[in-house]
């Protein structure tokens, strides 16, 4: 019954009328005002007739799910990528797996992400702040060597714009820009 609901909105956002769509589908006028109006379950042959006309695919219909409450979803997905993203700042894991661990099975692509941001943090500590760190602390001979902690700022503010970058451009739909020399492959992590 929650697909007439569906429907309707759908024939709505289209911009057709009862009439229009029963012409589409070679339905009634009647047959589509008793399935908006949740009278009568359709059949699985009417409802791909009318996703044809709706230009939608079947299993939006078979799923049940009004367009409201999946852009709904959507957009608290985005905003749970785009946090995801913004953990990266810190460059600690902990808050990253939080996030991951607590919306894996809820957000879609999210293992992607959470790959991808890990591999940024990584990054960050593997060419900036360890290296930094042990240029201070084992090589200070010199002057320009005790400057090495400008190594590790310089790493930090380029984890962090990456991190802001991703982030904006995850909660505009945009592709985001991987910065990593490390890649997650069939389970397995590999540096480049």
């Amino acid at each position: 019954m929650k697909s007439g609901i569906l429907i309707r909105e759908l024939r709505i956002k289209k911009g057709l009328t009862q009439e229009e769509l029963a012409e589409m589908t070679e339905l009634s006028t009647r047959t589509i005002q008793r399935i908006e109006n949740g009278e009568v379950d359709p059949r699985s042959y009417t409802l791909q007739m009318i996703a044809k006309a709706l230009d939608v695919d079947f299993s939006l219909f078979v799923e049940g799910k009004s367009i409201k409450d999946k852009e709904k979803k959507a957009k608290n997905d985005k905003f749970i990528l785009g946090l995801l993203h913004l953990s990266g700042l810190l460059l600690i894991f902990i808050p990253t797996i939080l996030i991951w661990s607590n919306k894996k099975n809820k957000v879609e692509g999210i293992k992607n992400h959470f790959n991808d941001v890990v591999g940024l943090q990584l990054t960050v500590w593997f060419i900036s702040i360890i290296p930094g760190i042990g240029m201070y602390y084992f090589l200070s001979i010199n002057n320009f060597i005790n400057r090495a902690h400008y190594l590790i700022l310089i790493g930090v503010i380029i984890g962090a714009l990456f991190s802001i970058m991703n982030t904006i451009n995850v909660m505009n739909n945009r592709p985001y820009k991987r910065f990593s020399f490390i890649k997650w492959k069939n389970n397995g992590l590999y540096l480049f």
